[in-house]
């Protein structure tokens, strides 16, 4: 800057400012992690019959949002993000069925790593299918009696109607009600299904 004539200069650069930005951010985000974090797989869009699956997991997270760190992300993607989580829960088997090959995938890094995944992947219920249905009733246990066969339609109750579904479905994806003339047609060729009595009963008991 030019001096004024009969005056001095008093200016100097300005010095570097150091701007602390940790002081802007909410002391809450510079907090370290103190709770545990859990990876919610599910499918936002999956469609099940007579209910909004969306809903559900919109209700279920928020609860567990209330004493861990969450995030959802979608059975393709399970794989890919476990490693930044301590736990894994899998909604149910139904939004995973339709991306088997990436499920696989996720059980096999998950089993290699040991995460903690729920339901866990050594159970033989509905996550891996309905065959769980057959062996117990082979094994004689009080449950609805099953059989995939049409030679063994015999060993099941007689009953006005049937119910015919997939071993690998859920949420009644598949399913269908059968007149007990039609079941064997029903059974042939039709792919990989089981056969149950039609019960008629208020509501289904689930056992954790």
């Amino acid at each position: 800057m030019q001096e004024a004539e009969g005056t001095e200069c008093t200016c100097r650069p300005a010095a570097p400012v150091a701007y602390d930005h940790s002081r802007s951010a909410p002391e809450e985000s510079r907090m370290p992690f103190t709770r545990s974090r859990i990876l919610y797989v599910t499918d936002l869009a999956y469609e099940a019959r007579g209910r909004r699956y969306c809903d559900e997991d919109i209700y279920l997270t928020s609860r567990l949002r209330e004493e861990f760190d969450l995030a959802l992300c979608h059975p393709r993607d399970a794989a890919a993000l476990l490693d930044a989580f301590d736990a894994v829960v899998v909604r149910n088997s139904g939004p995973v069925q339709g991306y088997e090959a990436a499920h696989a995938a996720f059980r096999e890094r998950a089993t290699e790593r040991g995460t903690r995944v729920y339901n866990q992947l050594t159970g033989r219920a509905d996550m891996v299918g309905k065959q769980y249905l057959l062996d117990l009733t082979a094994a004689g246990y009080p449950v609805i009696p099953t059989v995939d066969r049409a030679e063994d339609l015999h060993r099941l109750p007689v009953a006005d109607e049937y119910v015919v579904k997939p071993r690998l479905g859920a949420d009644s994806a598949g399913l269908g009600i059968v007149p007990a003339g039609r079941v064997a047609e029903a059974l042939d060729g039709a792919g990989d299904l089981l056969v149950q009595p039609r019960v008629d009963f208020a509501y289904e008991v689930s056992f954790y």
